[in-house]
């Protein structure tokens, strides 16, 4: 009987991978995986989104939201995207010709491959071989993999191959999309057709499928008779047989971890300087569904401020930084401003006359193709009392009779109104040059990108996010309304918290599924991801008077698994009874067994009850997150370690740690030189004994795998 091993299976589109792989596995009585159906799965899940293919920000997001399901069994495999099974509409024409287009978006990339790997650890844990296809599998998805095979063929037979599935008739034209599939591939820095360098090479050109399932079998058999050959009976700990564990060993090791993971260094080196200051800031104002959130994108260039065809998605003043010709300032989008508002609608106007309180400048938005409304002279009133620069811009001028009809806007006393198209670009590099040259050299705008720690304020909806900012502001920074969902963009506010300085971000509320929501909603859950992947620590708060749902502990595994310090705040205390206490303590216990070393602290944003507590815990997290362990105290760790408690057995091998190192931080991560493949509860292991040592409270840790290539048989 064949001992589980990995078999890592690459080559270009219509080799025979799928059927050739499939075909061992059902022999073998193997798992099955096809990377390449996971692509299509998300590929599937862009379209249904809606989301323009060269919006790669958007299409990373997406595939960091969904949950993407495979199923091994290579007699029915199975792809499902949030519960539902997408196996046959990820076949159709639509995805085929979008998913190249998805697959190289880097954020995509590492989502699958983290997936992929998941897989594979836990067909490995139950004991189970496993065979994996698709492209740059070998190099980078399972550069440990026992075999590794690259099938080909020639284009002619590739495309008679995927001519048949696809029950096309003109041979030539699929011939030709392979081709232009293969440049586009081939051509990019991260090649997905990169041949490893101990691949065995399978040509597959004129040879029928069960032949080709023949040659893989025999290749896997050769592979598992030849494992014997690099048994060692060298205990634990002992590094007789590495020359130089400080020199080359540990940059071979370094060197390979970068190239599979990401280069760490930046991790190692010192925190920002102090935040720069000076930033002339620019505050756009005008009532509501004038096209403001838009006309901040085309600012900024990127999509960030959530935009959708309704009045009053954006409810907040939301800051994002912009450049032009060498400028930088920072720009501040508001909420619809009607001075005659009542409700939520008047709280939001109240956040954009803060704006221009705080503003160098602002930019007055009028729709050019409703004119000058009642509302837009109320605001001129308002505009012309604060004594700020004000710019006038007509939005929605898409031709020349717009702009005719654009003129009658002198009549509010602005100046001579700027025409553009927020949706379009037209006259947006004209206005650029009007707003820097009425902002002044230096303002008094903060830069995000340096200076004090970013804490994401996360959550499901409702359970308090925007008021405990509000609270820690000393000031209503944000629209707190019993409605849940109130904020929409990521909120940011430069906040002193026990002498010191930090950014908190208050951002949407997670749902419980983000493809159900509809509009803006799916947007905002997409920007609070993106504001938690810049943060350094984040804060997830529960509803302590409310029984712990499975949504909660979603987020703070979603928290985990994007590498985030995290603190575990149990707000509205001051609902909560004794008999609650009691409950809720056993929902923790219950439910959060597995991260006992999340810092909590019991607050309540409405009474300001413990948030005084919130900065020692935050330090500790980061703390945490920063720690280093030294390589030489690390490795005489691991000695005791597996000296007391080995890996227990596999195939007939006992698997040895050789040498370990910590890569990086923020989180914590560590490489260890292995003689075989460690099992998922084994890593575990290290991690808890590594917890208990070292400490890292508040922070995830990662724990990599280099397993040590055997010798080439000669």
């Amino acid at each position: 009987m064949l001992s589980p091993q990995i078999v890592a299976v690459d080559g270009p589109a219509g080799s025979g991978k799928s059927s050739a792989c499939r075909g061992a596995a059902e022999r073998l009585s193997w798992r099955y995986l096809d990377t390449g159906a996971m692509y299509r799965a998300v590929t599937w899940a862009v379209l249904q989104a809606g989301i323009d293919l060269d919006d790669g920000n958007s299409i990373g997001l997406v595939a960091r939201s969904i949950e993407v399901g495979s199923g091994t069994d290579p007699k029915a495999p199975t792809i499902s995207v949030d519960g539902i099974d997408v196996s046959s509409p990820i076949r159709g024409p639509q995805v085929s010709a979008a998913v190249s287009a998805v697959s190289a978006v880097p954020a995509v990339r590492q989502r699958m491959v983290s997936l992929q790997r998941e897989v594979v650890d836990l067909a490995m844990a139950e004991g189970s071989g496993i065979i994996v296809e698709g492209r740059d599998i070998g190099t980078v998805v399972l550069p440990d993999a026992g075999l590794k095979i690259f099938l080909t063929a020639d284009s002619t037979e590739r495309a008679r191959r995927r001519a048949g599935e696809q029950a096309e008739v003109d041979v030539e034209s699929v011939r030709q999309s392979l081709q232009r599939r293969d440049d586009l591939d081939s051509g990019r820095a991260d090649s997905p057709l990169a041949m490893a360098n101990d691949a065995v090479l399978l040509d597959t050109t004129g040879n029928a499928l069960a032949e080709v399932i023949d040659q893989v079998c025999a290749l896997i058999e050769g592979a598992d008779q030849g494992d014997t050959a690099d048994a060692t009976t060298a205990p634990a700990g002992d590094h007789t047989d590495i020359e130089d564990p400080g020199d080359q060993l540990v940059e071979d090791l370094l060197a390979a971890v970068r190239e599979e993971f990401g280069d760490f260094d930046a991790d190692l080196a010192e925190m920002h300087s102090a935040s720069e200051q000076g930033l002339p800031v620019l505050a756009v104002v005008g009532r509501p569904n004038v096209g403001k959130s838009t006309l901040v994108n085309r600012i900024i260039g990127r999509r960030e401020a959530v935009v959708e065809d309704l009045p009053g998605v954006t409810r907040d003043r939301v800051a994002y930084e912009a450049e032009w010709n060498g400028r930088r300032f920072q720009v501040l989008d508001t909420g619809g401003w009607d001075a005659r508002s009542r409700g939520m609608a008047a709280r939001i106007a109240a956040q954009a006359e803060r704006a221009v309180s705080e503003a160098d400048a602002v930019a007055f938005i009028v729709d050019a193709t409703v004119g000058a409304t009642d509302v837009d002279e109320e605001v001129v009133k308002v505009l012309r009392r604060s004594g700020k620069p004000v710019i006038l811009v007509a939005n929605k001028v898409d031709g020349t009779a717009a702009e005719l009809e654009a003129s009658a806007l002198w009549s509010l006393g602005l100046g001579e109104p700027h025409c553009v198209s927020a949706l379009h670009g037209r006259g947006s590099g004209d206005l650029l040059d009007a707003i820097v040259a009425v902002l002044p050299e230096q303002g008094h705008g903060q830069s995000r990108d340096s200076g004090p720690n970013r804490v994401a304020l996360v959550g499901r909806p409702n359970v308090g996010k925007s008021s405990l900012l509000n609270c820690l502001a000393e000031a209503d920074r944000v629209v707190v309304d019993e409605v849940a969902g109130t904020t929409v963009d990521p909120v940011d506010e430069l906040v002193f918290l026990d002498g010191q300085w930090w950014w908190f971000v208050d951002t949407a509320g997670v749902r419980r599924k983000v493809r159900q929501a509809s509009g803006h909603e799916f947007y905002a859950s997409l920007r609070t991801q993106s504001a938690l992947d810049r943060a350094e620590v984040a804060i997830v708060l529960i509803d302590a008077s409310e029984p712990l749902s499975e949504q909660d502990v979603r987020i703070i595994h979603m928290v985990i698994e994007s590498g985030r310090a995290l603190v575990l705040a149990c707000n509205k205390w001051d609902l909560v009874d004794e008999d609650r206490r009691h409950y809720l303590e056993r929902e923790l216990s219950r439910d959060l067994v597995q991260i006992p070393w999340v810092p909590r602290v019991n607050v309540s944003a409405r009474t300001r009850r413990h948030v005084d507590r919130l900065a020692p815990a935050l330090r500790t997290a980061l703390q945490g997150w920063q720690t280093r362990v030294p390589t030489a105290r690390l490795n005489q760790f691991l000695g005791q370690l597996a000296a007391a408690h080995p890996h227990p057995l596999r195939g007939g091998r006992q698997p040895r740690i050789l040498f370990g190192t910590q890569v990086g931080v923020g989180p914590p991560t560590f490489a260890l030189f292995t003689t075989g493949f460690l099992d998922a509860g084994y890593r575990r292991f290290i991690e808890r004994r590594l917890r208990e040592e070292f400490g890292f409270e508040g922070s995830p840790i990662r724990v990599l795998m280099r397993i040590r290539q055997r010798s080439p048989r000669r």
